[in-house]
């Protein structure tokens, strides 16, 4: 069912980058479907997404009024859950923003050698979209990772969008957003919500960044709405990358390939050991587990075209294949783990030690799983605080100082020919 691939083939790189490569680019369907659905919906407003919201998510609604979440839904689906959901909701919320707290810049000042004041003003966003999936789940940890980096920067209004397939509103999610305090929710999906969340509409009013994940055209919308708003990026896939020497129990291993495997058939998981009979028994606890699980066509398909087991000469081979795979997940199933970490460059997020789960990642542990997928973990970081947060730089010149920086400034403008710019610097220079 899952390839197998050994360092010890002379095609392997090959193999290897075929196996890894996606593109977030979009097929032109999707694509035109998209750019459709943004004009109309910048053109039209509440009218178009009521269009499409009725027409993908099969609903029959004839006002916006009919799309927002009221305060009685909210109380109510909180109010319905288990008691053992409801503290776990909490406990993860908790965690979360315990972890985010840390994260939290502050504004900055100082006066250097010349008697200038230089500084950088940290502020909140003041409006974020917030985009809860519910196509072929519901994620209501998505929306305690979304919405808590967000109100611990000090985001003044949150948005939350969700899609609701004929009309069913997950109940956890909304649950998740009231235990939050999230008052605006529109049950409004796909391209269409990102473009009333893009470019306002009668009742939506436009945001200053999209956070959140999505299908194709939830990302190929957002790519198209770059610069109007800001992203915190475009995912692709969910990826996890094991490295186990042979001493965890392959059913564990089998168990945290398939975690990331259920999300989607395009999911890539991806397990790389030492040791070639560790490696058969994880094949056979994969053919065993497998029939157990609710998603288990889901698993199959990407575990078939997008998972493998790779053979390495020796345990630290895997360090230049994580680096050169950069995972969203990356789980260091190892003796002495925390003894690889300084030799890791890219990777999202990191599980180490035989006891730390992607899982645990993906609910409560508390760094948020919002990760970079496709290799962007070479440049890119898992949302946080950060995200929600804009810096502004601060320069205050007295009169003594401006001239100290006029005799910097006015011959690099003019080697520049922009005299106006030299002019002005020299025109602080009180002495001239």
């Amino acid at each position: 069912m899952i390839r197998r691939l050994s360092t010890s083939n002379a095609k392997f790189y090959d193999q290897l980058d075929q196996l890894t490569a996606w593109s977030n680019t979009s097929d032109t369907a999707t694509e035109n479907t998209v750019a459709d659905i943004l004009v109309q919906v910048e053109k039209d407003g509440d009218k178009a997404l009521i269009q499409f919201t009725n027409k993908f998510d099969q609903r029959s609604v004839d006002n916006l009024a009919q799309l927002k979440v009221l305060a009685d839904d909210r109380v109510q689906a909180l109010a319905s859950m288990e008691n053992s959901l409801v503290e776990a909701l909490r406990a993860a919320a908790d965690r979360i923003e315990s972890f985010h707290k840390k994260q939290l810049a502050e504004s900055w000042q100082y006066v250097d050698n010349e008697g200038v004041t230089l500084g950088q003003k940290v502020t909140p966003l003041e409006r974020v979209g917030v985009y809860v999936p519910g196509g072929k789940a519901a994620y209501p940890s998505t929306a305690l990772m979304n919405i808590i980096p967000a109100q611990v920067a000090g985001v003044k209004e949150i948005v939350m969008v969700c899609p609701c397939p004929k009309g069913q509103v997950n109940q956890t999610v909304l649950a998740a957003a009231e235990l939050l305090g999230v008052k605006e929710i529109y049950t409004v999906g796909g391209a269409q919500a990102i473009a009333a969340l893009a470019y306002g509409t009668e009742s939506i009013k436009k945001v200053d960044k999209i956070v959140g994940p999505g299908n194709r055209f939830v990302a190929a919308a957002k790519q198209k709405v770059f610069g109007r708003v800001g992203l915190d990026m475009v995912a692709g896939p969910s990826e996890i990358l094991v490295v186990c020497d042979g001493k965890t129990d392959p059913d564990w291993i089998a168990m945290d390939l398939f975690s990331q495997a259920e999300h989607d058939e395009d999911a890539q998981a991806i397990l790389i050991s030492q040791d070639e009979s560790f490696l058969d028994q994880v094949a056979a606890s994969i053919e065993k587990l497998l029939p157990t699980l609710e998603r288990k066509a889901i698993i199959e398909q990407s575990i078939r075209h997008r998972g493998a087991l790779i053979k390495v000469e020796q345990l630290e081979d895997a360090i230049t294949l994580i680096n050169r795979i950069a995972p969203e997940h990356l789980e260091l199933s190892i003796a002495d783990a925390e003894q690889w970490l300084s030799r890791i460059d890219h990777a999202g997020a990191i599980f180490v030690g035989r006891y730390t789960p992607e899982a645990f990642g993906d609910y409560c542990a508390g760094p948020n799983h919002v990760l970079p997928t496709s290799a962007t973990a070479r440049f890119a970081s898992p949302l946080g605080v950060y995200d929600f947060q804009k810096r502004s730089s601060i320069i205050n010149c007295s009169a003594v100082s401006a001239k100290a920086l006029s005799a910097i400034a006015s011959p690099l403008a003019r080697a520049e020919t922009l005299t106006a710019h030299a002019l002005s610097a020299e025109m602080r220079d009180l002495n001239k």
